[in-house]
């Protein structure tokens, strides 16, 4: 058995499993999956099987909604100037292309702004709002951001200018901006029903007002934001990324087929998968490394050879990007070796001269995922210096950062992921305050990974109608992960094949039924494999389509050993 890692299997509730079972139709396998993810009423339960576009809300639920369209109404009337604020994110970059074509539509021709990662740093800059008052900007309307620049809005709201926010970040003050019309979900009184709206999920909403249709042909670049910024994929979200991914399979756009074609997926059917390792990573590169307007250009692209020639520039990035990220996570690496004690350190907060500001969310990020706990990383600089922070399961890093405010010159974020600016000589101390606050909220076992089951079965249920069912589960993301399954006291039959890539292909039985299963990146656990009297497996099943027969595999995600 691993011991450096808990496997929890999800307590089953029979009574619940049944009344989904008898009420819905479906097996009570797929109603304890259905449970396990927080699903407790038929009605919500049907809900989430039948994604229905008619399940889109009222965008006009908002209470700043009705304000914010008779302004962009009135600019289109009157033929005002409109300047759009947004993000250098890929639900930044989303949420912009679409409010610039739907602008367009209206006929208002929209100016636009988006930060440079190193220049400017997240939010509106200060030297745009007064761009922005000198060219006589009539209405600036924000995308993915704003929520938290209250000096920069009352700024542009004492020059007469009228101000949207469209955002979808968590207000780090009780005070919000002075702005004529905010569109955020998170915000108190917002009237919207539904919290976890990407940002692009936000400027949707506003697009549907505006032209007052469904928009449905948007959902392409909707779906593409939504889950590259890993918002849970529950509620309209889950709508929005279903109905959004059969449209990106078949896009019409130039841009987006551009780089479909580089990155060599181009005819295949999109998943969460090739939103969140192929496209998105892509799209935040030229971001990341210089600027995000190639990446903007290149969704707003409607010509084929413009198109092709920015994903060949953004594939550069990307590859750019990959060289410098290796870089620093070695580095990283090192310093975490020398100076990280484990046992009194629950954060891990390293920082470094001229790491690149563009890759320290990556860097970040596999620092947690590699030792489970929360990672902040920071470039230093002379003055202020700009880190970025990933978190585990049971840390609100948001809030860990509001426990800090004094220590911090600026954050923002969510509960896995934030970024901030902190005065050099800030550093040690914050790194004690955040640690302090982590050894009180998080206990030991928060600090070991964890793999959760959703169920034990044994292999006389994994049949190919109900592989299929659980295909009616997909989208997979956030808050609604792709199903695990658990059974025990296997014994391997035959011997175990290493394939290409350190995957191990083998035959394994649970004494009265046969299944093959496939191991990506566990070639090491040929031997003990082959040594043992029994073992369990975590894993998802799946169709296996080889040569028109179809087969289930069992795609492991763990072995445990006896």
């Amino acid at each position: 058995m691993h011991t450096h890692k808990i496997l929890k299997i999800a307590r089953p509730d029979t009574g619940l499993q049944n009344t989904f079972h008898k009420e819905l139709g479906i097996s009570k396998i797929l109603a304890q999956v259905l449970i396990n993810r927080g699903i407790t009423g038929v009605k919500e339960a049907a809900r989430f099987l039948d994604v229905s576009l008619q399940n889109l809300a009222d965008p006009f639920t908002f209470t700043g909604m009705s304000e914010a369209v008779y302004l962009l109404k009135k600019a289109a009337r009157e033929k005002q100037k409109v300047l759009l604020l947004g993000d250098y994110d890929v639900d930044g970059l989303t949420a912009i292309a679409l409010l610039k074509s739907t602008f367009a539509r209206m006929g208002i021709e929209a100016a636009h702004f988006l930060p440079h990662r190193t220049r400017d740093g997240y939010g509106i800059p200060r030297h745009i709002i007064q761009t922005a008052i000198a060219k006589k900007i009539d209405l600036v309307v924000t995308a993915d951001c704003g929520i938290s620049n209250i000096e920069q809005i009352k700024e542009l709201r004492r020059a007469g200018v009228d101000v949207i926010v469209t955002d979808h970040h968590e207000p780090k003050l009780a005070e919000l901006p002075p702005a004529t019309s905010i569109i955020n979900p998170k915000v108190k009184n917002s009237g919207y029903g539904y919290r976890e709206l990407a940002g692009v999920g936000v400027a949707y909403k506003l697009a549907q007002a505006l032209c007052e249709d469904g928009l449905f042909g948007e959902l392409d670049l909707v779906c593409l934001g939504t889950i590259a910024d890993v918002v849970p994929l529950t509620g309209e979200n889950r709508i929005i990324a279903k109905e959004g991914l059969e449209r990106l399979s078949k896009t019409a756009r130039p841009g987006l087929r551009a780089l479909m074609d580089n990155s060599g997926i181009r005819g295949k059917k999109m998943n969460s998968t090739f939103v969140n390792f192929i496209l998105g990573p892509r799209l935040n590169a030229s971001g990341r490394m210089d600027t995000a307007e190639i990446s903007l250009e290149l969704l707003l692209s409607e010509n084929k050879e413009k198109a092709e020639e920015l994903a060949a520039a953004v594939e550069r990035y990307n590859r750019q990007r990959q060289k410098v990220e290796g870089r620093i996570m070695e580095e990283a690496q090192e310093m975490i070796n020398k100076q990280v004690n484990f046992k009194e350190h629950k954060v891990i907060v390293i920082a470094k001269e001229d790491w690149h500001h563009g890759v320290l969310g990556i860097v970040a990020s596999k620092i947690a995922d590699r030792f489970y706990r929360p990672a902040i990383v920071i470039s230093l600089s002379d003055d202020l210096c700009k880190g970025s922070g990933r978190s585990i399961k049971n840390f609100h890093l948001f809030d860990a950062l509001c426990g800090c405010a004094g220590l911090l010159d600026s954050f923002g974020g969510h509960s896995h992921a934030a970024g901030l600016v902190i005065a050099r000589g800030n550093i040690n101390e914050f790194r004690q305050s955040i640690n302090r606050l982590a050894v009180e909220s998080l206990k030991v076992e928060d600090l070991l990974p964890c793999i959760e089951a959703d169920m034990e079965l044994p292999f006389s249920d994994l049949n190919q109608d109900f592989i299929e069912e659980l295909l009616s589960l997909e989208p997979f993301g956030t808050a609604n992960p792709e199903p695990l399954f658990f059974t025990k006291g296997l014994r391997l039959k035959g011997q175990a094949q290493v394939l290409a890539r350190d995957t191990l292909k083998f035959w394994v039985t649970d004494g009265n039924a046969t299944q093959q299963a496939i191991a990506f990146r566990m070639a090491g656990f040929k031997e003990d494999l082959s040594k043992a009297k029994s073992f369990d497996l975590v894993y998802t099943p799946r169709m296996d389509n080889w040569q028109g027969e179809s087969k289930a595999i069992l795609e492991v995600s763990d072995i445990f050993f006896k």
